[in-house]
């Protein structure tokens, strides 16, 4: 197909990646980038008479317009209020306009149904630009040096995607994964983690089985050299997690041995989620686990839309990710679904995993969203942050509260709170406009028609049309 050999990743270098905030200007695009893909591409330009979300969780406004100019936002104010004679107007009426999401547990590697894993250098960048998600952190790698190529390539504007935080390959220990670093022993966790920050990651993720020496090794190396931590665990609970000076925690409820009454240091329970499940997030137990955490200043990244396929009877049938799918895993994807409506986890984790992530911010925790596009495949790139944000909805939040979540939350997680995250004068132009009302229909985040990205406009339905049947192959 011309689009994949078009964005194909040919580098055969390694380049080390970097976090510069400069605004990517269209004309940095490769011409081929501009031509397919762009819609907007003006130096100056306004979305005119929208519902604004700003990010910050403040109350939404009708009949707002912001003007960008140099890929920066100029002006935020009341659309009768603001002469746009002599640029570009974009009709924002009847829409909502959101800062672009921050994808705080997103991955460039899909796990299909049956356990199949690859690498989506192709679809997994369009579909999360095309979905409105304008920054990623790759929590956990597959193929470290395949993601800081592919982020070179997106910095240097041959490939449209998103802004790409590099972290490190995952870290267990015992029996784990034979895809992941095995650590035996603290001072290995030193050398991988001296390695990987020269390599450019910024973050580690531990994984469920890692060793607690080994991980305060790396904790306590990492936060030497300026590298964040993160993990899904268990082996190590939250409470742990927390006392050894971890920098965000993932996953929520699903995740947390902290309730098992039985937990050891370094071992994972194999029961230990049918604890968490029958915990009360408004009772002690929680609320000790929030106090540690809120202390602490260690967020939590909601994933609620990976956890949600293996729940029986959960709409995760989305038509856009089956079309997505390549045919054999959209088939195996189904198949798996129909057996989980038979006999997966009962409905109330679901319920009890939302409430916890409730409690959780209403205990003043940060919390910030991601997709994890691994489990059984039915959560894409993309499509699955979007649903994510549905989910929390759902949860009880309100469109300004998930907005929040969504975008300024994770912003301020990655550090980068002072450029994006929020739509506010002086900050990178980085926007996304939906053509309902988010506010009223928590479904109008899958009607994203524009994504900007550094001021630059990407069509939305062209990126969609390109990955239809890719995601599984490429």
């Amino acid at each position: 197909m011309r689009s994949t050999r078009l964005f194909a990743v040919l580098f055969a270098m390694v380049l080390v990646p970097t976090d510069d905030l400069r605004a990517q200007r269209y004309d940095q695009l490769a011409p081929q980038v501009q031509n397919q893909v762009v819609e907007v591409g003006d130096d100056r330009f306004a979305i005119a008479d929208v519902t604004l979300i700003d990010g910050t969780g403040a109350p939404a406004q009708t009949g707002m317009t912001v003007v960008v100019e140099g890929g920066r936002i100029a002006r935020v104010a009341a659309a009768g209020d603001v002469d746009t004679s002599g640029m570009r107007v974009v009709d924002g009426s009847g829409g909502t306009l959101i800062p672009g999401m921050m994808g705080l547990h997103n991955h460039l590697y899909y796990t299909a149904a049956g356990g199949r894993g690859m690498q989506l250098n192709f679809s997994a960048p369009l579909l999360y630009l095309g979905s409105g998600v304008t920054t990623v952190r790759t929590t956990g790698s597959r193929n470290a040096y395949s993601e800081i190529n592919l982020k070179a390539e997106i910095e240097a504007g041959r490939q449209p995607g998103p802004r790409i935080h590099i972290t490190a390959p995952y870290i267990t220990g015992g029996t784990g994964s034979t895809t992941m670093t095995l650590l035996e022993s603290p001072e290995q966790a030193r050398r991988f983690v001296n390695y990987w920050a020269a390599e450019g990651a910024t973050w580690l993720k531990a994984y469920t089985n890692v060793g607690y020496e080994e991980m305060a090794a790396a904790v306590d190396e990492a936060h030497k050299l300026g590298i964040k931590v993160t993990g899904h665990i268990c082996s190590i609970s939250f409470r742990e997690a927390v006392e050894m000076g971890f920098d965000n925690i993932e996953h929520g409820l699903f995740t947390n041995s902290d309730y098992h009454p039985d937990k050891q240091r370094s071992e994972c329970p194999s029961d230990y989620r049918s604890y968490a499940m029958s915990i009360d997030p408004s009772g002690p137990e929680a609320q000790e686990t929030f106090r540690a955490m809120v202390d602490a200043g260690v967020p939590m990244t909601s994933t609620l839309a990976v956890y949600e396929l293996f729940v029986k009877g959960r709409p995760t049938r989305d038509p856009r990710a089956l079309e997505a799918m390549a045919p054999e895993v959209r088939e195996a994807y189904l198949a798996e679904k129909e057996r989980i409506d038979r006999e997966g986890w009962p409905p109330e984790w679901m319920t009890t995993a939302m409430a916890y992530e409730k409690a959780f911010v209403e205990a003043g925790g940060l919390l910030a969203a991601g997709v994890d596009p691994t489990g059984n495949g039915g959560a894409l790139p993309g499509y699955g942050d979007q649903r994510n944000v549905e989910l929390l909805r759902e949860a009880g939040f309100t469109a300004e509260e998930v907005v929040r979540i969504a975008t300024l939350n994770g912003a301020q997680i990655l550090g980068v709170d002072h450029e994006l995250g929020s739509i506010e004068e002086g900050k990178i132009a980085d926007l996304v406009l939906m053509s309902g009302d988010f506010t009223a229909d928590p479904g109008a985040i899958r009607d994203v028609t524009l994504v900007f990205k550094d001021g630059v406009g990407y069509r939305s339905a062209t990126f969609f049309e390109m990955v239809k049947g890719r995601v599984g192959i490429s």
